[in-house]
Parts: structure tokens; C-alpha cells; sequence
């Protein structure tokens, strides 16, 4: 029988942009408006199975999609994350954290500590069109 790969069987979550090597998604949390994972689009399983150029490819995605999260989202923090022990294909998380966001200042795989209020997600949530258009503009400086 086959491995599955989620990553390989889908985008991961809500297409945001792709090229030939990677594509960023929104990730599908709805306790974190603006989470966003940047995936290798082959099925690699450890950043040294790619070649020193896709490697800096893949990083120069990650830092400018921390670049647009931030400037759009506004946290107060960002976790960047790479760990795929249940999925082990290149990915990374870029996590927009706020002070109260269900798991700060845990990580977001953490026992939740609270639930945020309901219009503060959607004030979140209403800002996600935005950060697409800064994806968009951030990865265009890249090409």
C-alpha cells in the first residue's frame, strides 16, 4: 500500500498563491485568522533533500509571508514553525499570535488557555483578502 500525503493529495488548505516550486495556503483554523503554511509542492520530506537554491527558495517565501502577515494581520507575534512529524513533507507555518489568542503565549498545538471573542476573529477574519493581495505582492518581488 501506498503513503498518503495530504500535502501531496491537496493544497494544504485555501490556495493564496503558487508557482512551479511551492504554494502558500491559508490554513483552515478558525481560532487563527491569517495562519498560513508555505509547502514545497513535490513530495520532499527534509529541507536538505532540496537543493541549496530551492532550500533559499522556499525560505525567501517563508520570511515574505511573515512580511505580509504582519503587515496586514498586526499580531504580536509571529511562530514560524517547520515540524511535520504527522505529515513529513516540506512545509512551514506562519503563525500570527495575539495575547488573546486561545493558546498565548503556548504554542498553538498547546491545551487552549481561553477562547477569544467571537468579533475579534471576525475583525481577523475581515482583514484575509488583504493579506492575499500582500502575498501576492510580497512572492512578485521574489520572481
Amino acid at each position: 500500500m501506498a503513503n498518503v500525503c495530504d500535502l501531496c493529495d491537496g493544497d494544504g488548505g485555501q490556495l493564496m498563491f503558487r508557482n512551479d516550486g511551492y504554494r502558500v495556503v491559508l490554513v483552515d483554523e478558525a481560532a487563527y485568522p491569517g495562519f498560513c503554511r508555505v509547502i514545497w509542492n513535490d513530495h520532499v520530506k527534509e529541507m536538505t533533500d532540496l537543493s541549496p537554491a530551492d532550500r533559499n527558495a522556499v525560505m525567501h517565501a517563508v520570511w515574505a509571508v511573515e512580511v505580509a502577515v504582519r503587515e496586514v494581520m498586526q499580531p504580536e507575534k509571529i511562530n514560524v514553525a517547520s515540524l511535520g512529524n504527522m505529515t513529513p513533507h516540506v512545509h512551514w507555518h506562519v503563525i500570527p499570535r495575539y495575547a488573546d489568542d486561545a493558546h498565548f503565549p503556548s504554542p498553538v498545538w498547546a491545551e487552549a488557555r481561553r477562547e477569544t471573542q467571537a468579533a475579534t476573529l471576525e475583525r481577523r477574519r475581515a482583514k484575509l483578502p488583504l493579506l492575499r493581495a500582500a502575498i501576492e505582492r510580497h512572492l512578485a518581488t521574489l520572481s
